[in-house]
Parts: C-alpha cells; sequence; structure tokens
C-alpha cells in the first residue's frame, strides 16, 4: 500500500499499472465507512500476494486527482491496468465483494507463475544472457511437459545456438502434434530442413545452386534446397526469397511445401508483442508484416 500525491501519481499509478493492476482507493481521514473499507483493502493486498498494487489518495488534500477521476463520494475504488481506468466501486463493499470484484479482473495465480518463466527468458536475451535463458526455458518445460509455448522457445533457442542434438531430444516428445501446431510444426520444418541438409551432398554450394537456377528458373527442387540450406545458416529472408520465386511459378508444387515452409520460417522470426495499454494494437514485426503481405499478394494473385 502506498499514499499517493500528484508529485508520484505518475510514477506509482500510471506507470506502475503497466506493471501490475494498481486498485486506487480514494478516502478521508473522517470518513466512517472509508474506516472500515480501508482494512480490507490492505489484508486483500497482502492475501494476493502482488496480483495488485493498493495505492490511497486523500481526495481532501489531493482534490486535482480526485476531480480528474470525476469523483463525487467516497470511499471510490478505481482500478487501473496499462494506464488506463477499467472498473470501480463505490461505497465500503463487504470483503466478499471486493474479492469478486478483484477476481473478475486479475490474472489468477496460475497465469501469472506461467508467465512469469517467459518474462524472465525475455529479459535474458534481451541482455545477451542465453544461458540464463536456457536455464528458465528448460525448467518450464520440465516443470509443465504440456507447456508447448515454453517448448517451442527452448527448442528454437538451442536451434538457434547451433545445439541441432539437443533440439532434437527436447523436441521429439511433442513432434506427433506438428499436424495441429503451427509452432510445432515451424519446428519440424527447421530440423527437416537440417537433416536435408546434412543428408544432402553439395550442401552450401551456392555456386551450384545458383548455376542450376540460372540453367532452370523452374528447377524447384533446385531452389528449395537452397531455400533449405538458408533456413540452416538463419538467413531467414533470403530463405523466404527464394520460396516466393517457387511460388511466383507454381503455388501447388510439391504438396505446397514452399508455402507451408515460408509460413513456418515467419512463425519461428516473429518476436512476442509488446505490451501497450488496453484498446491500444500492439505493433507488428516490420519484417514480418512485409513478408506476409508478399505472400499474400503472390497466392491471391
Amino acid at each position: 500500500m502506498i499514499d499517493v500525491t500528484v508529485e508520484n501519481f505518475e510514477a506509482e499509478v500510471i506507470a506502475a499499472s503497466m506493471e501490475v493492476p494498481v486498485l486506487v482507493d480514494f478516502w478521508a481521514p473522517w470518513c466512517g465507512p472509508c474506516k472500515s473499507l480501508g482494512p480490507v483493502l490492505e489484508k486483500l493486498e497482502t492475501e494476493y500476494d502482488g496480483r495488485f498494487k493498493l495505492a490511497k489518495i486523500d481526495s481532501d488534500q489531493e482534490q486535482q486527482l480526485a476531480g480528474m477521476f470525476g469523483i463525487r463520494s467516497i470511499p471510490t475504488c478505481v482500478l487501473l491496468m496499462n494506464g488506463q481506468p477499467v472498473d470501480g466501486f463505490m461505497g465500503a463493499l463487504p470483503e466478499g465483494q471486493v474479492r469478486e470484484f478483484l477476481d473478475k479482473h486479475l490474472p489468477t495465480a496460475e497465469v501469472l507463475e506461467a508467465e512469469e518463466p517467459e518474462e524472465e527468458t525475455l529479459d535474458a536475451l534481451a541482455e545477451g544472457d542465453t544461458d540464463t535463458a536456457l536455464e528458465k526455458l528448460q525448467h518450464a518445460v520440465a516443470t509443465d511437459p504440456g507447456n508447448d509455448d515454453a517448448r517451442f522457445d527452448y527448442v528454437k533457442l538451442l536451434l538457434q545456438l547451433g545445439r541441432d542434438d539437443d533440439a532434437k531430444v527436447a523436441f521429439a516428445p511433442v513432434i506427433a502434434k506438428a499436424p495441429n501446431s503451427r509452432k510445432i510444426a515451424a519446428l519440424k520444418v527447421w530440423m527437416d530442413a537440417i537433416d536435408a541438409v546434412l543428408t544432402s551432398e553439395g550442401a552450401g554450394d551456392t555456386a551450384a545452386f545458383d548455376a542450376k537456377i540460372a540453367a532452370n528458373k523452374r528447377d524447384f527442387d533446385a531452389r528449395l534446397a537452397q531455400a533449405r540450406w538458408l533456413i540452416t545458416e538463419q538467413r531467414w529472408t533470403d530463405a523466404m526469397d527464394e520460396l516466393l520465386e517457387i511460388l511466383m511459378r507454381d503455388k501447388a508444387w510439391g504438396e505446397e511445401v514452399a508455402r507451408k515452409t515460408y509460413v513456418a520460417i515467419l512463425e519461428i522470426i516473429e518476436q512476442p508483442k509488446a505490451k501497450v495499454a488496453d484498446g491500444q494494437i500492439p505493433p507488428d514485426d516490420p519484417v514480418v508484416a512485409t513478408y506476409r503481405r508478399r505472400l499474400s499478394s503472390v497466392v491471391l494473385s
């Protein structure tokens, strides 16, 4: 619980609500119902253990803030999430009704626990700490083998680091899900490309690929082999450019293998959506957005 004034309102309420829901309690020392509601809110803040933050504003002392929220009577509580008011209530509600109000909006403890490893992993990756990221993801997969999102991130990072054998071991338990999961299917495309390159003669000989393609623009086998080699090199946009060359000439070739491989690359390279305020749309990854448009223009032409 924190007492909020005009001076710390931006930091303790608006900015804080971008990370955790903030329940603002407008009260006054002379208000009897406020005195009964206050202890209930403080008790629940402790009991909910970080699922929301309680901010108290003395409406007599901070009339500017009370006016900004249109407060007409006290106690009044306003819940803010992502910098915006989302709901509120007036009066000294009993504890059970306050719980119902909070539970309607707050993420469950289980959801927060599931999100924590992902956020810690993203932070570690942003700092270039791949060892910590791998540790967090490995723990998440071991704790919940059915967490396909964590497994996708874990296998993807192993592949990015060139630890192909470890990636295969981590991927094996979910390989059967590939037909029904875009993420799992994308990883399978990546690992199939690695296997194809390892068993192919002349893999990585770009001059040989270029010569075959120059001699026959419709040598789709050479183009696909080139794209798969580019995937193993993690040259994603180059690989998609090669696949587009196939799609522009024959969309259905090889049971649509070019389109399926292209879509898998988009799944692999797309970054997690940035957090934004409610009602706003997170910006698209510019590379992914560009290549999605290119795919659509070719497929729909």
